[in-house]
């Protein structure tokens, strides 16, 4: 019989942390676990959730490879650190973890994400038949608004602006500014009418995407300003050059995460 392997070390729980934060249909996957095995899991998938806001890459690639050591076969756990992947521009790390939690929940909700990932390994062509697979006509509502951001960044890398604009223009556009993703929608058709040469259009778009971005998702408000012709100045302008007040990676990622992708970041393709 072969020697165990010894058990690795796992990554800190931050005080607080319990697990029970995790929505309930994750909870759901993890009776699977025993009870304790259960709470170890949900505990490291709430870390690497929390280190992924904040861009701590490394501290959430450690949480969400503990979850998957531990829970292999829960999708919630391949969702984890496909998700962690995805954000450090991994594409194809990121897409074999999506389609195995597909593989293991049999829902496609993470389709938008896995479009994105053929984009990103330069594969537009097999991205777009993804993009219209009958899985795609299953999609929720907010799911779907995904897609179609991705769709259209696709068709605005492959030169066919017509088609982007076009992709963009379902229902969900013109509904309330209230709905979660109204902001990065408008966000993105704004950025397509701006590249076919519509400013005035695009305007009205990026002055609703600003209207509706309470949680700050976009730089809708400053690309409004760019077409006003106002220049924006920082508050500290004249203080040591040396003093950096913000996080670089901020500047512009925003932007990048609408035209196509949720997570994407220029700097990593």
């Amino acid at each position: 019989m072969a020697p165990k392997k010894p058990k690795l070390p796992e990554p800190r729980i931050a005080e607080g942390v319990t697990g029970k934060e995790l929505d309930r249909s994750i909870h759901v996957q993890l009776r699977t676990l025993s009870k304790e095995n259960a709470e170890g899991v949900a505990q490291h998938l709430v870390m690497a959730a929390a280190l992924l806001e904040v861009d701590d890459f490394i501290g959430a690639e450690a949480h969400a490879e503990t979850a998957v050591r531990r829970a292999g076969r829960v999708p919630a756990a391949r969702e984890a650190l496909g998700l962690v992947a995805y954000r450090k521009g991994e594409w194809a790390r990121a897409l074999s973890e999506f389609r195995t939690a597909r593989r293991l929940s049999g829902s496609s909700h993470m389709l938008a994400l896995m479009v994105d990932c053929e984009r990103g390994l330069g594969r537009p062509e097999r991205a777009l038949e993804l993009a219209m697979s009958p899985e795609a006509r299953s999609l929720a509502v907010e799911d779907r608004v995904e897609l179609a951001i991705v769709i259209s960044g696709i068709r605005r890398d492959l030169g066919q602006l017509d088609a982007a604009r076009l992709a963009l223009e379902i229902p969900q556009l013109k509904g309330s500014s209230r709905k979660p993703w109204a902001a990065r929608l408008s966000y993105a058709y704004a950025e397509t009418l701006l590249a076919t040469g519509r400013e005035e259009d695009a305007r009205e778009w990026f002055a609703r995407a600003a209207d509706a971005d309470h949680e700050l998702e976009t730089d809708a408000a400053e690309r409004l300003a760019e077409l006003d012709g106002v220049i924006l100045t920082d508050l500290l302008e004249g203080e040591d050059d040396d003093t950096d007040v913000s996080d670089p990676r901020d500047r512009g990622a925003d932007r990048s995460e609408v035209e196509g992708g949720r997570g994407r970041d220029e700097d990593v393709r």
